[in-house]
């Protein structure tokens, strides 16, 4: 594995769990594997759990760990090809990024869609300049179109805590006051597709997400419906992707709000979702509270995926 921006770069899920688990029980077996390599974490965005988790996931296996935050202590990059420097931009992307590379030997790089230009956010501009000009192993950390070291993590998480082999999992959209992108639904559809669970997106219309990431999932505007005996109830919100509506908010519609009445519906389901999480939005207090929810097991899990997947390009460029 030369860089890691999909999940469905693990190969054999079998083979990725048990991964998983060897770095779950014994953290810092593999220290010198990572002895005197510097791992650059570069933020264009905020963060809280990536960041820790990662920085974490690299001192694990030894490494040297510098992080950049993009907006704070850096020169204003400009990240278009063409554009004449005349205004707060002081240093180009394409600069910048050769000579990131001359500092480290991997790269983790978090960047947002921006809702400008559907184009360019699908076709991951700023995440596949690092991969052409850094000369480094590059792995994304939330993308603008995929955020797979969460979803490895969502899926070490099910793995850990499922109660039957082909559990019932429904992602469910609920509201939120903000446009957010599509990568975390986006991966989490993208991986459950790799394994045989059942699996169920629900969201109102306007808000289905792009074919390529739905896969095989059955796919209701109906969310009592998809939450009819699920084991797993894993909700987040996104904005539009279809058409013109692209980064668009169409509705807070609050009956979507996770709730102890919407839970009662399924099989005693355990509740998920990646973090920060805005309460009394997305899910109600008395959800996120309950013995079964699992969003701090699977923020914890969030070192897991990182470690494993740091791990493996390491292995395999050194």
């Amino acid at each position: 594995m030369k860089h890691f921006t999909s999940v469905t770069q693990l190969g054999d899920l079998k083979d990725a769990f048990a991964a998983a688990k060897m770095v779950k029980e014994a953290p810092f077996a593999d220290k010198a594997l990572g002895e005197n390599k510097t791992l650059l974490l570069v933020f264009f965005n905020n963060s809280l759990r990536t960041r820790l988790s990662t920085q974490k996931a690299g001192l694990n296996l030894g490494m040297n760990v510098i992080v950049l935050d993009v907006n704070q202590g850096a020169w204003k990059l400009e990240t278009e090809r063409g554009v004449i420097m005349d205004g707060d931009k002081s240093e180009h992307l394409l600069e910048a990024i050769p000579v990131m590379g001359c500092y480290c030997d991997m790269i983790g790089v978090r960047s947002f869609a921006r809702f400008e230009n559907k184009k360019d956010d699908y076709e991951e501009v700023i995440l596949n300049q690092f991969i052409r000009y850094s000369g480094k192993p590059v792995f994304s950390m939330e993308a603008a179109t995929r955020h797979p070291l969460q979803t490895f993590a969502d899926m070490i998480t099910i793995e850990e805590y499922k109660k039957t082999a082909r559990p019932k999992v429904v992602m469910t959209w609920a509201p939120h006051p903000k446009a957010l992108p599509q990568a975390v639904p986006n991966s989490f559809a993208e991986g459950l597709n790799m394994t045989d669970y059942d699996f169920v997106i629900a969201n109102p219309e306007g808000y289905d997400l792009a074919p390529e990431f739905v896969g095989k999932a059955k796919v209701t505007h109906n969310q009592d419906e998809a939450l009819e005996g699920a084991d797993f109830v894993y909700a987040k919100n996104w904005s539009a992707y279809e058409g013109d509506n692209y980064g668009k908010v169409l509705n807070m519609d609050r009956s979507w709000t996770v709730s102890k009445e919407k839970m009662a519906l399924t099989n005693n389901a355990y509740f998920m979702h990646c973090l920060p999480v805005r309460r009394n939005m997305i899910v109600t207090d008395d959800v996120i509270e309950a013995p079964t929810s699992l969003v701090i097991p699977e923020a914890a899990n969030r070192v897991v995926s990182a470690q494993t997947v740091i791990k493996k390009l390491l292995q395999d460029n050194y």
